[in-house]
């Protein structure tokens, strides 16, 4: 409805196409044919009929023969799948919520961390880490709650500064928080210099202990984050006339903001508590479908969230075969492939 009352009156620029049943199509064979490749690809290769038929087997009444080993299935279902499927969920979500605070925000740079996620997140796994070493179960926790406080601290922030320049207060007191954080971090650190590589492993990013309980504490905000941001998608395509413009076609833009930065920030938090902080992704996947596919977020929400899935698996793939039997952190190879597209983003920006 409101959406459709600004179709003539968009950005200059703007291809205000929504969703193509074709381009909705090649996502979603991307995804599927990544999360084969996540699962074939190791030291025990298993092709991809297997893997197919293996899955046809364990669902009730089909009666299908499944053609892996004990131990072959063991690798399949225990090792490989959630990992996978953690994956998958990490890069949906964070390729999802960078976009959507870019619409948001009217930022092409805005990323899932704008306010202190990342800062959150990483003091308190290393609080975690520090403190309770014997308690590994805490840290996606405590990573979450860190990453929760950090935001709720920075919107309080941001809010100090009246609604008239919601926007700017709200990046600028992400700023803020996020480098209070780094510097407890950091004093945590200095104190907990036997913990330093297990902290650093986790503010790298990876899903080497990935497991089907991750999946569980991650999955419910993860899915629920989705649907509202995918909920909202059209209505970021008219904040991207302006606050004036959107309020003038009945938007109430202080709330849509704080709804989907609520939304995208929830999500974000359990993605970094299971997966660590991986860079780049919330830049990456939003651009690439802007260039390939159309500016307008009724297209870019819905394909950062399958094409995100995609493209961390197949990045979690490179990341521990490149160097097989060792592993690169997930984050090394996201930075790799992120900084060179970071900076080819920040130049078409200034155009």
């Amino acid at each position: 409805m409101i959406a459709d009352s600004v179709r003539g009156r968009a950005e200059p620029g703007v291809q205000a196409r929504g969703l193509r049943w074709q381009w909705a199509l090649g996502a979603g064979a991307f995804l599927v044919g990544s999360l084969l490749v996540g699962l074939a690809v190791g030291p025990v290769r298993i092709p991809p009929g297997e893997i197919v038929q293996s899955a046809l087997s364990h669902l009730p009444l089909l009666h299908v023969r499944n053609p892996l080993g004990s131990v072959e299935d063991a690798i399949l279902w225990q090792l490989r799948a959630p990992r996978v499927v953690v994956a998958a969920l990490v890069g949906g979500m964070l390729a999802t919520a960078g976009a959507a605070y870019q619409g948001v925000f009217r930022n092409p740079l805005a990323d899932p961390y704008l306010l202190g996620v990342a800062a959150g997140a990483g003091l308190g796994a290393t609080l975690a880490i520090s403190y309770f070493p014997n308690a590994r179960q805490l840290v996606p926790l405590a990573a979450f709650a860190g990453a929760t406080v950090a935001v709720v601290c920075a919107y309080a922030l941001g809010r100090s500064a009246g609604r008239a320049r919601a926007a700017g207060a709200l990046v600028l007191a992400g700023v803020t928080v996020a480098a209070f954080f780094t510097a407890v971090q950091t004093f945590v650190q200095q104190q907990k210099t036997d913990t330093l590589r297990d902290v650093y492993s986790f503010i790298l990013g990876g899903f080497t202990t990935a497991s089907w309980s991750d999946v569980a504490v991650a999955a419910p905000y993860i899915a629920v984050s989705s649907v509202i941001l995918l909920l909202h998608r059209r209505l970021l395509d008219v904040i991207a006339l302006g606050d004036d413009e959107a309020a003038s076609l009945g938007v109430n833009v202080a709330r849509l903001r704080l709804l989907v930065v609520a939304a995208a920030t929830v999500g974000t938090a359990a993605a970094v508590a299971v997966g660590g902080l991986i860079g780049f992704v919330g830049i990456i996947v939003p651009h690439t479908v802007r260039l390939l596919v159309s500016t307008s977020y009724r297209a870019v929400v819905p394909l950062s969230l399958i094409v995100g899935g995609g493209f961390l698996v197949l990045t979690d793939v490179i990341a521990r075969t490149v160097l097989s039997p060792q592993e690169l952190p997930i984050g090394v190879i996201t930075a790799f492939f992120g900084a060179p597209f970071f900076a080819v983003v920040l130049a078409r920006s200034r155009t």
